[in-house]
Parts: structure tokens; C-alpha cells; sequence
């Protein structure tokens, strides 16, 4: 006889099948239908030969996760202090905690990944098989998912989910985490109200996308800000906003919406500001083009330091075509990118804000000028003795540079005595 979980679980799929309930948009009613299951399941226990039931709060929890939620893994995305999930092969699952990864004792079956993929999958609109292996696809929660399948892995699907993490409500949070000191959350705050364009740098999980959105949260109300994304990540807090993900191909191999086409797309749309998510490929190009004539915008971009992603800056346009060279991209991002903001993670999983660098307008072959406004010395950002471009627009922001740096500059005096 199976086991009293079993029952109830097919009883509650059986009954979902002909309400005809979606458990994962109406979850509510889901825990109810579980909870009815289970007290009629008690009733008919007592006076049966029904397997007994056990801990029924355990149950109602598993039974519901199984239905509604993501099983085993459930508990993973219900633990805050789980930043990510990956799935190597089903014997293998991970989670990382504050940085650090660790593997679990959770066991799984290759049909249980495959059907879990397939739950994640299924309100996403994108598909995966032989001829799309991979796929990005965002879920309910704003978790991103990523898939691989054999054979481009050898033997399993990989699975990676990097989990929707509540965006911060500004720079001012930030600093509350030890992520910069005020002094610099004060003066970023000013450099994306007074519309400069920045750049965020870093490696993977360092915090590109959470600075990000908190420097969003900078934007003055006033301005219309369209987003492009390779999955929804971002959260605006602003009241005109237009956020746009890109798309796959179909299996005829037509209507594919790349990132490229976004950024074309968004300046169209009587934008005020453009922010890109992350910029990894030909789509770069678009992107200064777009900030050279006028319009403010931000981005993210892997890179090791702060140098390394202006240089990478000037690689990635070449990727757009032939007729793109150096002697044009590199005088255009020095004149287009005026900060670098970039961060890394500690030994302890702490992310932080490392370097501050302003870009100056100015390059001298296919060498950039910068110069550093905040540096990491000593375990902490400091004050240098760098200034940012276009200080008239801080004027005309309301910002004066002299007071917002001269104040970082007394701090680093104090702490340095």
C-alpha cells in the first residue's frame, strides 16, 4: 500500500485536475484544497486501514511544496539565506549561503530534475530541446533560471538558479549592509541624479545587479526610463517606466528579440534614461552610440577591476562588424562612460564596493584616463584625490562636488587618524 503522503498527494492532484487550479498562480487556494484533503484524510483514517498519517503540519507541507511549489527544492527557495541553487547531475545538488557553496543531502531521480524543469519552464514561454540546449527564463518568484541539457553537458541536465533576492530600496541600504560607506552612497546618489553615465563592474554574484537597483532608485521621478534585460531582473522604482526582456527563436528558428534590438528598440521610446542589465556582446556598440548623443543611461559588465571593464568596453563593439574599429570605440567610450563603479566579494562572501574610478573624456591611443574618486586601501573604501567629470551638472542638479567630496575627504582624514 503506499504511504499516507502518497495518498493524500493524489488525491490533491486528482481533485487540482478537476477544479481545474493553476497551484502556481493560485497558490491560496491550493493550501486550502491540500488542507481539506488532509482533514478528510484524518476522518476516513480512524475508522479504516489507511496508513497512519504521522506529523499532518509535515504533510500539508510537502504535499503542498510537491504541488505547488518546486519539491525537494522548496525548501531552498523558502530559506533567505540561500542565495542560489544548482543541480549538477541528481545525486549533486548545491546551494550557496552567504557566498559559500555547500552540498545538500537532497537526492534526486532524472525524471524528478526533468520534471522540475519543466515546471519551471511551463509560465515562461521558453522552451528547451536538441535544437535550443540552452535556456534563460525567469520564474514566478523573479528567480532566474538557467538550463543546460545533454549533450552539451555530458551525461545530466545542469540547472542553476539564482534566486530573486528583494531589491534593495536605494544606496542608503546599502550602507546599512556594509556594502559602501555613506560618503560614497552620497556621492553616487548625486552623480545619477545629475545624469552621468555609469558603469557597473564585477565578477559573477558580486552585486552588480542589486547596486544597480539601488542606483535606480536614485533617478529623479521626473524621468522616463526604459529597461532592457536578457531576463527580467531589474525593479524600477520610478512611476514611468518601461522594462523589455529579450526572446527566443521559435521552432521554425524565427522571431528572435536580442538585446541588440532592445537598445535600438528603447531609444524609440522617448526615453529620459536607458539602463541595460548587463552588456555582454555586439549590443555594446548600441549602448554608446546611445550615450554619446545625450541620453543618460547605466549598465552592468563582468570584468576584474575597474581598468579591465573599460577595456572591455572598447572590446565588445568590434564584436558588432568588421567595419567597427578601435581608433573609433575607444574615443567614444572615453567620452561617453563617466564612472566605473566597480565590486568584489571578500573572503567572507561580503560584498563590497572596491573602486570608485571617473573616466575623464580624455585617451591617449587605446589607453583610457581615469581617474580614481574612492579606492579599497586598508579593508575599506576610501577617498582619493580623483573628481568626476561634468561638475556643471551637479550645479544644475543641485549638488555641489566641492561639499559632497570635501566632506569624504575630512571622513578619510578622521579615520585615517
Amino acid at each position: 500500500m503506499p504511504s499516507a503522503q502518497a495518498i493524500v498527494e493524489g488525491e490533491v492532484r486528482e481533485l487540482v485536475r478537476r477544479r481545474q487550479l493553476d497551484p502556481v498562480l493560485e497558490p491560496e487556494a491550493t493550501r486550502r484544497l491540500v488542507d481539506e484533503v488532509l482533514l478528510d484524510y484524518l476522518d476516513r483514517a480512524a475508522v479504516s486501514a489507511l496508513p497512519p498519517l504521522g506529523d499532518a503540519e509535515a504533510t500539508a507541507r510537502t504535499v503542498f511544496d510537491q504541488v505547488a511549489g518546486f519539491g525537494p527544492l522548496q525548501p531552498f527557495f523558502d530559506d533567505r539565506a540561500v542565495e542560489e541553487i544548482w543541480i549538477n547531475e541528481p545525486g549533486r545538488v548545491f546551494v550557496a549561503r552567504h557566498g559559500r557553496s555547500e552540498l545538500t543531502t537532497v537526492i534526486l531521480t532524472s525524471g524528478e530534475v526533468a520534471d522540475l524543469v519543466e515546471r519551471m519552464l511551463r509560465l515562461s514561454g521558453r522552451r528547451l530541446d536538441l535544437s535550443v540546449p540552452f535556456v534563460d527564463a525567469q520564474l514566478p518568484d523573479g528567480s532566474r533560471l538557467h538550463v543546460v541539457i545533454p549533450s552539451i553537458t555530458r551525461r545530466h541536465m545542469a540547472v542553476n538558479i539564482r534566486k530573486f533576492v528583494i531589491s534593495v530600496a536605494g544606496l542608503g541600504e546599502l550602507v546599512r549592509l556594509g556594502s559602501l560607506p555613506e560618503p560614497a552612497a552620497r556621492f553616487l546618489e548625486a552623480s545619477v541624479a545629475a545624469g552621468l553615465n555609469v558603469l557597473v563592474s564585477g565578477g559573477t554574484q558580486a552585486g552588480k545587479t542589486t547596486l544597480l537597483n539601488a542606483l535606480c532608485a536614485a533617478i529623479p521621478a521626473t524621468e522616463r526610463v526604459i529597461t532592457a534585460e536578457e531576463v527580467f531582473e531589474l525593479q524600477v522604482p520610478l512611476p514611468d517606466v518601461v522594462s523589455m526582456q529579450t526572446r527566443q527563436p521559435n521552432l521554425e528558428g524565427t522571431g528572435e528579440i536580442s538585446l541588440r534590438r532592445l537598445v535600438k528598440e528603447a531609444l524609440r521610446m522617448r526615453p529620459n534614461r536607458i539602463v541595460v542589465g548587463e552588456v555582454r556582446q555586439e549590443e555594446c556598440l548600441d549602448l554608446l552610440i546611445a550615450l554619446n548623443s545625450g541620453l543618460p543611461g547605466m549598465c552592468t559588465l563582468h570584468a576584474n577591476s575597474a581598468r579591465e571593464a573599460l577595456v572591455k568596453m572598447c572590446t565588445l563593439p568590434l564584436l558588432a562588424g568588421e567595419n567597427v574599429s578601435a581608433a573609433f570605440v575607444v574615443p567614444t567610450v572615453a567620452a561617453s562612460v563617466d564612472l566605473v563603479v566597480h565590486l568584489g566579494t571578500d573572503s567572507r562572501g561580503q560584498r563590497r564596493v572596491r573602486e570608485i574610478v571617473a573616466v575623464t573624456g580624455r585617451a591617449e591611443g587605446e589607453v583610457i584616463e581615469t581617474s580614481e574618486i574612492f579606492g579599497y586601501r586598508q579593508g575599506q573604501l576610501r577617498r582619493s584625490n580623483g573628481y568626476p567629470p561634468h561638475a556643471e551638472r551637479y550645479e544644475q542638479a543641485g549638488y555641489h562636488l566641492s561639499e559632497l567630496l570635501g566632506q569624504a575627504d575630512r571622513t578619510a582624514s578622521a579615520a585615517g587618524a
